[in-house]
């Protein structure tokens, strides 16, 4: 007898908010790994070994908190095309995948679009869900920072 393997379902997390700041300015923060953990719940720190937006290329890690588990993370940056868009690829030994921002200007501010896709071994009925809310959070975290902070 063979062990049957569970297959490896991609799921994706797709969700966007309209944020009264410049797309500039939007590019410039999100683009930061190390200051994610300022606006995104699971975001426990990141070392990204520099200070600013990140080139196409860089390699960072990151702590996240995975349903109570820390999680160490290594990313490479994929695409960094400033102001529009920006991916990261990410693997660790429980979830691998990838992040991408599209933005765009739009009236006085800026449409951001957050794109997770994520493939797990883990077989957590809850994970999809929880994450789902989590990106919610992390959106509207990200949006209250940005609309109320002078200075990011």
């Amino acid at each position: 007898m063979h062990a049957v393997e569970q297959p490896v379902r991609l799921e994706q997390i797709s969700q966007e908010r309209f944020i009264q700041a410049p797309i500039d300015a939007v590019y410039d923060y999100v683009t930061q790994p190390d200051l994610w953990h300022e606006w995104h719940p699971t975001s426990l720190s990141a070392d990204t070994g520099t200070r600013g937006s990140l080139p196409c290329g860089a390699r960072f890690t990151e702590i996240i908190d995975l349903l109570g588990i820390r999680v160490p993370m290594s990313y490479r940056v994929q695409v960094a095309r400033r102001p529009s868009e920006f991916k990261t690829v990410f693997t660790s030994l429980a979830v691998d995948g990838s992040i991408h921002y599209f933005l765009q200007p739009f009236q006085s501010g800026t449409l951001f679009k957050r794109v997770l896709t994520y493939e797990t071994e883990l077989q957590l009925a809850t994970l999809h869900e929880r994450m789902i809310e989590l990106s919610a959070v992390a959106l509207d975290q990200l949006k209250h920072r940005l609309e109320n902070a002078r200075s990011v």
